[in-house]
């Protein structure tokens, strides 16, 4: 028998229109957003949402971000007060991901939520994603198009090595510009609450409503996606802080490394230091030295500061212990 492969197009009118009709059906689609690849489904559709959580191998009791295209469609499904809107009109569509109140009459599926008053939401910045999302029709469920805990797919090629035929369509649309999942704040409660860090930074999120708290999520109840201890995990064990790497392992670099010894592969994750550039490489660095024969990889010191605070979050997730 031969394996049944996805429909891998280019995202033209024919290709959005089929993967509409897919997604309409209760199938899945991954597709390109400016910060990762989204495996899409009906969020509308309980066998729909099932269907990725069984795609990804995903734990049931973390919830899934919902995709739509604009704030005046987030507000049928979530309650929308003040702080969100003022976000909304500086930040969408973007990598910012809002935790708001879920409106019981919006009829999402409550696996999106895995059981919470609350739904993720945001609207993406990526022309194919809202191309798709005005031809179905319906809000999408979408969390990164890999299998869980693993490394975040920026790549056509990385969702098929990861999901192979658990996807009916990729729809493939290039590079992520972003390369790093969005930035999730909780406004659930009276204090907003800062749950990943990613391309919207805190600083620049309370210069519009105020002060921010930080890594306030449940890990056995989260709120969002990417609250586990172990994500973002290539095979390899991932070293941090790493002054330089043995002949076994792998060295992801960072800035000028040419004095920096050691390492079976190098990538650097941006020779000029710039963390822009950094983020959108992280997940295809880290691919592309998950190798066989690699011990480990090494990573040098990434800055605390501006997006090296995400960047080192998804990184110290890489190299937690693994249950």
């Amino acid at each position: 028998m031969t394996e049944k492969r996805p429909d891998l197009l280019p995202p033209g009118p024919a290709a959005i229109a089929r993967a509409a009709e897919v997604l309409r059906a209760g199938g899945l689609v991954a597709f390109p957003t400016e910060t990762v690849y989204g495996l899409g489904g009906d969020a509308t559709s309980d066998r729909a949402v099932a269907a990725i959580f069984a795609a990804k191998g995903r734990p049931s009791f973390n919830p899934l971000i919902v995709h739509v295209p604009d704030a005046a469609t987030a507000e049928r499904y979530a309650v929308v007060d003040e702080r969100a809107t003022a976000l909304m009109e500086v930040y969408w569509p973007g990598p910012l991901t809002l935790v708001l109140p879920r409106r019981a009459e919006g009829g999402l599926s409550l696996l999106v939520s895995a059981g919470l008053d609350t739904v993720a939401i945001r609207a993406p910045d990526h022309p194919v994603a809202q191309a798709l999302l005005a031809a179905c029709d319906r809000p999408l469920a979408a969390p990164s198009a890999n299998r869980s805990g693993a490394v975040s797919p920026t790549a056509p090629h990385h969702v098929l090595e990861s999901l192979g035929d658990r996807v009916d369509v990729v729809l493939a649309g290039g590079r992520c510009p972003v390369g790093l999942e969005s930035t999730v704040l909780d406004l659930s409660g009276p204090t907003p609450a800062l749950l990943r860090p990613g391309a919207v930074l805190r600083e620049e999120i309370e210069r519009l409503i105020g002060p921010v708290t930080v890594g306030t999520d449940d890990p056995e109840a989260p709120k969002s996606p990417g609250q586990l201890a172990s994500h973002y995990a290539p095979s390899a064990p991932v070293r941090l802080e790493a002054g330089e790497a043995a002949a076994d392992e792998a060295f992801l670099t960072f800035g000028p490394d040419r004095f920096v010894r050691g390492g079976a592969a190098r990538l650097n994750l941006s020779t000029q230091g710039d963390l822009n550039e950094a983020a959108a490489n992280l997940f295809h660095h880290l691919r592309q030295l998950d190798k066989p024969g690699i011990r480990a990889i090494a990573v040098m010191p990434i800055p605390e500061q501006g997006l090296g605070v995400a960047i080192n979050d998804r990184l110290r997730r890489a190299a937690a212990p693994r249950g």
